[in-house]
């Protein structure tokens, strides 16, 4: 059983992710197009889990199969898609999570929408202070509940996740 912890946002996060960032690089190598840190620890000032998102982008979602191995040797247990199409999923550090890999290939809709959400808490500080006090309230009420914790931030998620996608689309297109 996982616990949920959430933490006040930490400066040694985007250290971890540069440094994971550059062994998946290494990895992945001429297939991969970016890299992003994402989801709360890329977002400065935001409570989060001490988990590290990232989000690699390839040019073929179904060669990064061909690096599980590879994957391993780094940590990372593959997940397949996991319940998102079109996506590999890794974790890494079991029940004591380190780090998830959310990797699409190029052209999915699923970057835009992990990238507008990050960006749009990061330039609407209200809105970040109040899905940072939604998430440590969530966590005192599901301390070993984290399906609970999840569904608890569901609507919120999927609101900002709207409005962030039309912010995105304008602040693109400006």
């Amino acid at each position: 059983m996982r616990n949920v912890e959430v933490c006040p946002y930490n400066e040694k996060w985007s250290q971890m992710f540069k440094e994971e960032a550059e062994k998946i690089n290494l990895v992945l190598g001429d297939e991969m197009i970016n890299i992003y840190h994402i989801g709360s620890t890329s977002i400065r000032g935001l409570s989060a889990k001490p988990i590290i998102d990232i989000m690699p982008v390839v040019k073929d979602i179904n060669k990064v199969d061909t690096y599980n191995i590879e994957m391993k040797n780094l940590g990372y247990k593959p997940k397949g898609e996991n319940g998102i199409r079109g996506r590999r999923y890794f974790q890494k550090g079991g029940d004591q999570r380190s780090h998830h890999l959310h990797i699409y290939q190029n052209g999915s809709h699923e970057i835009k929408r992990h990238l507008a959400f990050r960006d749009y808490l990061m330039s609407h500080p209200l809105e970040m202070k109040n899905y940072g006090e939604l998430k440590e309230k969530l966590a005192r009420q599901f301390l070993n509940d984290i399906e609970s914790y999840i569904k608890g931030k569901d609507v919120f998620v999927k609101e900002m996740e709207l409005k962030a996608l039309v912010w995105y689309e304008d602040n693109q297109n400006s």
